[in-house]
């Protein structure tokens, strides 16, 4: 796993999960020009996050199964084609249903991780999964303002036609470049489906994993959703392209949360999950009293983000300790898990936003934050995982199938 290809996972993988996100900005202006309600509007993103875990459940587990040299440029041909229908959808209705088919089938930097992590040594997978992740997460994080630019320059529909264009070229290059490699196991499709539960059953680690990251990317999904709704209102009623820029602010935070994958390799990976979850209660905290204030609204985006990637980081690169011969099955249950958290933190925002505004958000978002810190506590004095001083993970022996 070169530099170079490590490089292009991480710019190919968060190009592909932009694809989520172009909406998020857009929610009011899409909503204006289709003269759909607000709450209608909101769906938009919770629909994608409901295709997406669909995806990930259905169609990830094939990367275990079929050569990723094909598969993996396939399934980002088939979200250029949901993306020009997005382009060309002529009413709410129809934008919801394609919106739905492309987070369906944007699941290409979700197989491109476990990918890496295959292609990656024992001693630095943590740092070459880490890289590739926070790709992912920087191109969430830059969907937002580069939605936002294109929209007020040439309308919310432009944004769809150029990442088709973008996904196209991805494709071709991923082809190139992924070298030939043999499946790694030969199940029959239903076999296959039923062996991600399997894995989740027996191994006591990964479902605890599988509710702090869920949880996490809930509260993820909740706190830009709604902020999309805050700064649209007064006192702030900024534009699109001024809305999209609040998401370069979380790149500081997607950067230093590069660096989590390194704490994984060095056996650190639990205390920090803790401190990162510390974390995301603080920035809540602070969310809560910024209602009227840029400068607090920034602060607490700085250490969401931080918080939030590095905690997503670490759990991803756990899981793949567990069973190196499933990880995409592992990456399968993850993903699905996440997007299942974050469909009804996006669903959350819209209903929380209408019973109670920003502070019903930030304290909902603050109180998820103290619920994961206890299933933490609890779960790191078992421990559910022994973290050797090299920085591998094995599952305890009472998370050991049997």
């Amino acid at each position: 796993m070169s530099r170079g290809l490590t490089l292009l996972f991480a710019i190919a993988g968060g190009t592909a999960v932009a694809n989520l996100y172009w909406a998020q900005p857009l929610l009011d202006f899409i909503g204006r020009d289709l003269h759909a309600s607000t709450t209608l509007s909101g769906w938009l993103v919770t629909v994608t996050q409901i295709g997406y875990a669909a995806g990930a459940l259905l169609l990830v587990p094939l990367g275990d199964v079929l050569d990723r040299r094909r598969f993996i440029p396939g399934m980002m041909l088939c979200s250029a084609l949901a993306l020009v229908a997005c382009a060309l959808a002529p009413s709410i209705g129809a934008l919801l249903v394609a919106i739905t088919v492309l987070g369906l089938t944007t699941v290409s930097g979700q197989l491109l991780t476990p990918l890496a992590g295959d292609l990656a040594d024992d001693t630095n997978r943590g740092q070459v999964v880490g890289t590739v992740v926070s790709g992912l997460l920087i191109g969430i994080l830059t969907s937002r303002t580069i939605s936002g630019l294109i929209a007020d320059a040439a309308g919310w529909r432009a944004i769809y036609f150029v990442a088709a264009a973008v996904s196209v070229a991805f494709a071709l290059l991923l082809r190139r470049a992924i070298p030939p490699l043999a499946p790694k196991t030969h199940l029959p499709y239903p076999q296959l489906l039923f062996s991600v539960w399997q894995v989740i059953r027996q191994e006591r680690a990964v479902r605890w994993t599988l509710f702090l990251g869920a949880t996490a990317f809930g509260t993820f999904t909740m706190f830009w959703t709604a902020l999309t709704f805050l700064l649209s209102a007064q006192p702030f009623s900024y534009s699109v392209s001024v809305i999209g820029l609040f998401g370069l602010i979380g790149l500081a935070g997607a950067l230093a949360a590069q660096r989590a994958g390194r704490l994984h390799d060095r056996g650190r990976s639990m205390p920090a999950t803790g401190w990162g979850w510390a974390a995301i209660v603080i920035s809540f905290v602070v969310a809560a009293f910024a209602d009227h204030s840029a400068a607090g609204i920034i602060v607490a985006i700085v250490l969401l983000d931080i918080a939030v990637q590095g905690v997503n980081i670490l759990n991803q690169t756990r899981l793949f300790a567990v069973a190196p011969h499933a990880r995409s099955r592992l990456n399968t249950a993850f993903v699905t898990c996440n997007f299942i958290g974050g469909a009804v933190g996006s669903a959350a925002a819209s209903v929380l936003w209408s019973a109670g505004g920003w502070t019903a958000v930030s304290l909902t978002g603050a109180g998820l934050g103290c619920v994961a810190l206890l299933v933490w506590a609890l779960g790191r004095r078992g421990p559910l995982l022994n973290e050797r001083s090299d920085g591998t993970t094995d599952p305890s022996p009472a998370s050991r199938p049997g």
